[in-house]
């Protein structure tokens, strides 16, 4: 019999808040978490917003001796595995150690110490440059430092897939769970890279919103004026489990990862394929490899990222789902948290849990006008209360990686 994975736990912070119960109270509110960026001096710069986590000390979760071992992502990675694991209750020992694996991505990684101690570097000369520089930088080391902090000697991997890291990191944990390889995981996708160089990059490609002058307004994603996605930072974490376990320890359980699908547009490096048939293949995966009906999915969380890019997901949708894509619910959350890179994926999975289990789908907010190639219900500007027994999370990356997921509500 398949090995079925369900959540049981999760942790998270965004720009919206600390915590699921901040975020959430957030998102239900219609709350905008972008601002004034405050992390660098953006004088000089024509992108001077972002969505900043605010509120975080790391003393808070990390022993004040290994904060200085690690880069703003582990913080962050470390904190929401602690929440999570806190919420599901789970208890890693020397008997279950073993079956216990980490799995958090991040898309890019140390990039704030390479710039800091690339400055060391120039300014004052090798010989102050940290031996904690690259354990802090290396991408794996969120997976790793989880592991090592919370005891767990099971799978301890990284998946770095841009944009799409936290949606595939779920996915691969759920599979490693259904192919008997782990019986819990820790996993998401976590990012803090609010940096002159980040930003400086970004606005190159010319991928960011300038609306500098209404930060709150500038994610506007499937709006008709949108004019580029604004930059954020975070991180979200689940606890998947195999359900029998699950049961057998009495855990409270939110949701059934029933649907997970991943491919490659194969087209180019930033630009995604005509008429999303990409993205599109991957939902469909996503459904087949749960053996879902189109009909049954009641909401998607979008991965509209307020770029032109909103169009071809819209069109995608509308090509796997046909006539049932009038009937769906599909919102982004970047309105409100700006583009996490690879800590979207994961942060949206637990909205989409969240909104399953309570019953409320999340809004677009900043929808005013709209766009004729935008054609759907994005639940615009308000969260509108309803009852979802399936909903999906899209994630879509440079290098043309996608990523999908399905949630089901949990009924025994």
């Amino acid at each position: 019999m398949k090995r079925r994975v369900v959540v049981t736990g999760m942790g998270m912070v965004s720009p919206l808040g600390l915590g699921v119960e901040e975020n959430w109270a957030a998102i239900v509110e219609g709350r905008s978490g972008i601002g004034p960026i405050t992390k660098f001096d953006t004088s000089d710069f024509p992108v001077k917003i972002a969505g900043e986590v605010r509120g975080f000390e790391p003393a808070d979760f990390i022993d004040h001796k290994e904060i200085k071992k690690m880069d703003r992502f582990i913080h962050y990675a470390v904190a929401c595995s602690k929440m999570a694991l806190d919420d599901s209750g789970f208890v890693i020992s020397e008997e279950n150690a073993e079956r216990c694996g980490v799995q958090v991505g991040v898309g890019l990684g140390g990039l704030p110490a390479i710039e800091k101690y690339h400055d060391v570097l120039k300014e004052k000369g090798v010989r102050k440059i940290t031996p904690f520089f690259i354990p802090m930088l290396i991408a794996n080391l969120a997976s790793g430092q989880v592991s090592i902090l919370f005891g767990a000697k099971g799978p301890n991997t990284c998946v770095v897939s841009a944009c799409a890291t936290g949606t595939h990191s779920i996915g691969e944990s759920a599979r490693l769970i259904r192919d008997g390889e782990a019986d819990m995981m820790i996993s998401g996708g976590t990012e803090s890279v609010i940096t002159p160089l980040c930003v400086g990059g970004f606005h190159a490609a010319k991928a960011l919103s300038t609306n500098n002058d209404d930060p709150q307004g500038a994610s506007r994603p499937f709006d008709k004026d949108r004019d580029g996605f604004v930059i954020g930072e975070g991180c979200g974490v689940m606890i998947l489990e195999e359900l029998e376990s699950a049961k057998k320890r009495g855990a409270r359980i939110y949701a059934e990862l029933t649907g997970y699908g991943l491919n490659s547009d194969a087209y180019h490096i930033t630009a995604t394929s005509p008429n999303g048939e990409g993205a599109a293949r991957c939902m469909k995966r996503a459904l087949d490899s749960g053996s879902i009906n189109l009909e049954e999915i009641d909401y998607i969380n979008a991965h509209g990222t307020s770029t032109g890019a909103d169009a071809t997901e819209t069109t995608a949708i509308k090509t796997v789902f046909g006539d049932h894509a009038r009937k769906l619910a599909v919102s982004s959350t970047k309105s409100m948290t700006g583009h996490l890179l690879g800590a979207a994926g994961g942060v949206e999975a637990i909205y989409v849990v969240l909104a399953i289990t309570r019953g409320v789908l999340p809004p677009t907010i900043n929808y005013r006008t709209p766009d004729p190639e935008c054609d759907l219900d994005y639940v615009p500007n308000q969260a509108r209360e309803k009852k979802i027994r399936l909903g999906m999370s899209n994630s879509f990356g440079f290098g043309g990686t996608n990523g999908a997921l399905v949630f089901k509500e949990f009924l025994g």
